[in-house]
């Protein structure tokens, strides 16, 4: 296959993450990552939580789509940057968030999983 010219970027514009109670999880991720928030803004369907990078995080509670079936992630879809993973790890467990992976070290590299409010499992990496 050839090299061609494309319409479409080589980069990922956004990540949804699907909820179940919006503004639930909007508290709760924001609790995550530190970052304050006004209620008052959180409106169904979606939230875009305000992220450092140019990937943006949206919550979805899928309001105004019936026939959605909620199913809650049981693989890692993405990951968050964490730079001393050691002391991401020990917020996670002081906010009695569940880890379903402890840290696993490879080399200079480590991660752990956990899961959101709504059972998606999420992960930390220190790169």
């Amino acid at each position: 296959m050839g090299i061609t010219s494309s319409p479409i970027n080589s980069k990922i514009n956004n990540v949804f993450i699907h909820v179940k109670d919006l503004k639930k999880s909007v508290e709760w991720y924001c609790n995550l990552f530190g970052i304050s928030r006004n209620n008052d803004s959180v409106e169904s369907p979606v939230y875009n939580i305000p992220v450092t990078s140019e990937t943006g995080l949206t919550l979805d509670d899928h309001t105004f789509d019936p026939n959605f079936i909620f199913k809650p992630s049981n693989n890692v879809l993405f990951n968050f940057y964490a730079k001393d993973i050691d002391e991401a790890y020990q917020f996670i467990k002081s906010n009695n968030i569940a880890i379903v992976k402890e840290i696993e070290r490879i080399g200079n590299f480590a991660y752990f999983n956990f899961q959101d409010p709504d059972g998606n499992v999420l992960m930390i990496c220190n790169g």
